[in-house]
């Protein structure tokens, strides 16, 4: 009979599920930090689609060319080795040189040049998606409503800020938490400039042990965790929300 002490151990030594819990962290605040900023830019290029100026849509149009037809690693590449051929070495030298923010009780190390490509790379992907959903949840708010707060006098700024966006964002949650789980998805692809995010210690760690099944099990395991976490929230969102809903009370 085989004997089972000569089995090799099936546990993960706690050096690297602390890898694997750094390369977590920094996965999630990648993906928040992209979330936001793909969010608030996508508005932009959604307003910009819609906009009556023809520059306007024709650019949009052209940003969504570039950015949707071409592979996502390709354009991480493009943000890591391709600019900084074209930045002075000064710059290059700063942006590689370890910073601290804030006071020094509570101090902040500046990111590395591989996360801030990454996520720049990620931010302006991303925003050709989400721009794209919340176009499609401002097509849908009836015109109707646009014209009664025309007629109302409010300006256009108002009229984006307390009439369009809340019912197109309404519209769309679904939609963009799809997108979100996206990115959080390809942020694995930061893996390929040193980013060292989940992947990226998954792989150190699986090549230090050869502990495959442990390593990557867990690894599947935390990105469930994330995209379970997403969806909890979509599905929270589309029942308890109250933004985005008109009310129709007797006078």
């Amino acid at each position: 009979m085989t004997s089972f002490s000569h089995w090799p151990d099936a546990t993960l030594a706690f050096k690297y599920w602390q890898w694997l819990f750094e390369g977590w962290s920094i996965t999630i605040f990648a993906s928040l930090l992209v979330v936001i900023l793909s969010t608030l830019l996508g508005m932009l290029f959604a307003l910009a689609r819609n906009a009556a100026a023809k520059p306007l849509r024709w650019a949009a149009v052209l940003y969504l060319s570039v950015f949707r037809n071409t592979p996502l690693l390709v354009q991480l590449f493009f943000w890591y080795f391709g600019v900084p051929g074209l930045l002075p070495t000064e710059w290059m030298s700063w942006l590689n040189t370890a910073h601290s923010l804030g006071p020094e009780v509570f101090q902040l190390r500046w990111p590395s040049f591989e996360f801030l490509s990454a996520c720049l790379g990620l931010v302006l992907y991303s925003t050709a998606y989400v721009g794209e959903e919340i176009r499609a949840g401002i097509q849908h708010v009836p015109r109707s409503q646009v014209q009664a707060a025309q007629s109302l006098g409010m300006t256009h700024w108002q009229l984006l800020r307390f009439i369009v966006l809340p019912q197109a964002l309404a519209r769309v949650v679904s939609p963009l938490f799809g997108q979100y789980m996206n990115i959080v998805k390809n942020t694995s692809l930061g893996m390929a400039i040193g980013m060292a995010e989940l992947s990226y210690r998954a792989r150190q760690a699986e090549a230090e042990t050869f502990q495959s099944f442990q390593v990557y099990g867990i690894t599947t395991a935390l990105y469930i965790l994330l995209i379970i976490g997403l969806e909890l929230l979509s599905q929270h969102l589309q029942q308890r929300r109250r933004w985005g809903q008109l009310q129709l009370r007797r006078a």
